[in-house]
């Protein structure tokens, strides 16, 4: 008999994606020992790692989007020469031109000269048809929305299947405060999963000042922000091309990745550590300082002499002048602050209790930014497990606590991609680069669950007549389920209407 039903359902919906159908025992196992059900996910080693056979790395990936990109260009140029050849005047049999040297019909009698020798009864020769213009060039496969489907297919996988899910929630929460946007171009839509593993995956329970570094010299990161176009106004590059800064970086280093709005920085500061990493750049499609799609410093590009940051003053060693910045800048008192009271927002309410945020932010300083001792230290936090399940999942955490409950392993990522464009989360895809809102504000909006219900009613009529919503109900909440909520279920006129409603219910919504 399970001993904690309502810390059960903090276990599965606050920290992780909810209880899984079939014969899991997910809530029984959560029941037992909530605490440690979670903490059992961050204990495997490499828990976080995304191996999949065919996802490629980035610089391979920028090798096939180069190749594809050039086979789209190719295709089209023969396009354009087929179609003009197509079009080119020429002489035709059964035609003759004028003196004028237009086109004029001759008649079939004497298209031909043996047409008059034609025996009676015979049909003479027939003008002959013009050619048929021949078959366009086909288009290559498109291998940068091929890439992305396979990413997102891994990543959902991962999520659907894992025991708890908290891992998987610290991927997309890390992947969101430190977000890129698949919609910046083809560059950006194929390396977004690759970004997500390479970046994210491997420090989310390790130091926050590797997760910046990896982040900010990841490609898909420096593509995002234009990094590649900025140049030190007094570097060799930035003199030969009269171009200078370009600030996106750096703003966004300190004001969502780092320090946050009203964490003690100047524009000063911006403009500084935008000089500071002048020369952040990736190799292009000719690859001549590196593989395309590698990580390089441009020493060309960076703009020279010492940098003041934060009352600090950088000398200018070239890439180590930006690793040192963004080093301090990790361990910043503003951003112990501000990642604390983000991860407390995330996981437990949108006011969160100040005595939690205290507690997590003094767990990232005295342990140098290790966020496996910060989440440990969530976890063990009272507030954590007695707040009240108020915040709403968001259209991705729905879409997967979905898939979890009904026991269906996504075979396609089409569904979950288009109901979550539908929901307005786009996968990777956010509106800017602070990410999705982490509030009930964005999700709980009257227009927003509507379009649930609609997707859950599409669930229902597809899955309810094999389900029984009853025994799906004690999987999702058990003995914490409220007494309104058991008794709407079990007057619902259907099975597929009690699915619905199910899935639209506070203990599958919240958490």
């Amino acid at each position: 008999m399970a001993r904690d039903p309502q810390a059960a359902l903090v276990a599965l919906n606050r920290f992780g994606f909810g209880a899984r159908g079939g014969a899991s025992g997910d809530f029984v196992n959560a029941a037992s020992d909530p605490r440690g059900f979670v903490k059992a996910e961050l204990l495997r080693p490499n828990g976080a790692l995304l191996e999949v056979p065919g996802l490629l790395a980035t610089p391979a990936l920028a090798d096939a989007v180069f190749a594809y990109q050039d086979e789209v260009k190719r295709t089209r140029e023969a396009a354009a020469k087929s179609e003009v050849a197509s079009e080119q005047p020429g002489q035709t049999r059964g035609l003759s031109m004028d003196a004028a040297g237009m086109p004029v019909t001759v008649p079939p009698a004497a298209a031909s000269p043996s047409a008059g020798t034609a025996a009676a009864g015979e049909p003479a020769p027939a003008m002959l048809a013009a050619p048929a213009k021949p078959a366009p060039p086909q288009q290559p496969p498109n291998v940068v929305q091929k890439t992305f489907r396979a990413e997102a297919l891994a990543r959902l996988q991962r999520a659907v299947l894992a025991d708890c899910g908290i891992t998987e929630r610290l991927v997309a929460f890390w992947s969101n405060h430190f977000c890129i946007s698949a919609a910046k171009g083809e560059l950006a839509r194929m390396w977004a999963g690759a970004f997500e593993r390479e970046a994210i995956r491997p420090h989310v329970l390790g130091r926050f000042a590797d997760m910046l570094k990896a982040v900010e010299q990841h490609p898909a990161m420096l593509f995002f922000l234009d990094n590649q176009d900025s140049l030190g106004p007094d570097s060799r590059a930035g003199q030969n091309r009269k171009r200078g800064l370009n600030e996106n970086l750096a703003r966004e280093i300190m004001e969502l990745h780092t320090l946050g709005v009203g964490g003690g920085y100047t524009q000063e500061d911006v403009t500084s550590l935008a000089r500071i990493i002048t020369g952040w750049s990736f190799a292009g499609r000719n690859g001549r300082n590196a593989a395309p799609g590698s990580f390089v410093f441009n020493v060309n590009a960076h703009q020279p002499g010492p940098q003041t940051l934060l009352g600090k003053i950088y000398q200018d060693n070239g890439l180590a002048q930006g690793e040192a910045a963004l080093a301090d800048l990790a361990r910043h008192a503003s951003t112990a602050k501000f990642i604390a009271t983000k991860l407390a927002r995330h996981f437990v309410a949108d006011d969160p209790p100040p005595a939690l945020v205290t507690r997590l932010e003094a767990a990232f300083r005295t342990t140098d930014g290790d966020l496996k001792a910060v989440t440990l230290a969530l976890l063990d936090s009272d507030e954590a497990w007695s707040a009240p399940l108020t915040k709403i999942r968001s259209p991705y955490e729905f879409l997967v606590a979905g898939g979890r409950l009904l026991a269906r392993v996504p075979e396609d990522p089409g569904f979950y991609l288009n109901s979550l464009n539908t929901l307005g989360q786009p996968l990777w895809a956010p509106a800017g680069p602070n990410g999705f809102a982490d509030s009930n504000a964005m999700w709980a909006a009257p227009e927003g669950m509507k379009l649930r219900l609609d997707i859950s009613a599409q669930l229902a009529s597809r899955l309810g007549n094999n389900l029984d919503p009853r025994d799906l109900l004690d999987l999702v909440a058990g003995g914490a389920t409220s007494a309104e909520t058991r008794r709407t279920i079990e007057r619902a006129e259907s099975r597929q209407q009690a699915l619905a409603l199910l899935l639209m219910s506070p203990e599958f919504q919240r958490r």
